[in-house]
């Protein structure tokens, strides 16, 4: 896992380094940990987002008011469906340990957690958009739904520290319980907390 911050804007597409794709800075970066914000087309309308980057005086507080919505379970919160939840969990772990390392990750009704760490030569939008486009896939086929599915891009910020990992990895575990759905990260199903309660076999 690597800290260090030495990264340029791309020149070209399929170079490592900063990138903007449509509103949001990216830092595309190989075996740099990412912490992923990723939503359902539905659970925030954009109108309000471009108002909020007016009106927040730091990025911090940006974040927050995501949050805060998010948590309140807007949208038609497909997640909320454990058979949506479990296609996409499925997706979240098909390359785990062979294009990426999978550390923290926790499934909400209308948006998902992750901290992932893309190996040699991956890239993060690439990573994203295979684990997007087949859940998106699938869960419409269930739903037996056509259509967007995914806010086209996510958020996502890289890991500055191992402080830094930790207080990511404890904010993602925990989501469900300041959301009001558990009382107890480990009984949420949908979530690496719950994963690591598990006995081991």
């Amino acid at each position: 896992m690597i800290f260090d911050n030495n990264f340029k804007p791309r020149k070209r597409k399929y170079d490592f380094g900063w990138h903007s794709r449509q509103r949001l800075p990216h830092l595309d970066a190989e075996e740099w940990t990412q912490f992923v914000t990723f939503r359902l087309y539905d659970s925030m309308p954009q109108a309000l987002l471009d108002k909020w980057r007016t009106e927040c005086a730091s990025d911090a507080q940006f974040r927050k008011r995501i949050e805060r919505y998010l948590d309140a379970g807007m949208g038609e919160c497909f997640l909320a469906d454990p058979s949506v939840a479990k296609i996409v969990e499925d997706a979240l772990k098909f390359h785990a340990g062979t294009k990426y390392l999978l550390h923290s990750w926790v499934l909400m009704p209308n948006h998902g957690h992750v901290m992932l760490t893309p190996l040699a030569k991956m890239h993060l939008p690439d990573i994203m958009h295979s684990i997007k486009s087949y859940s998106a896939q699938m869960a419409n086929r269930l739903l037996g739904r056509s259509g967007q599915f995914w806010q086209h891009e996510s958020f996502d910020r890289y890991i500055r520290d191992r402080r830094h990992f930790n207080a990511v990895v404890r904010y993602i575990e925990m989501n469900p319980v300041k959301a009001g759905l558990c009382d107890k990260p480990e009984e949420w199903r949908f979530g690496s907390a719950y994963e690591k309660s598990l006995p081991i076999r």
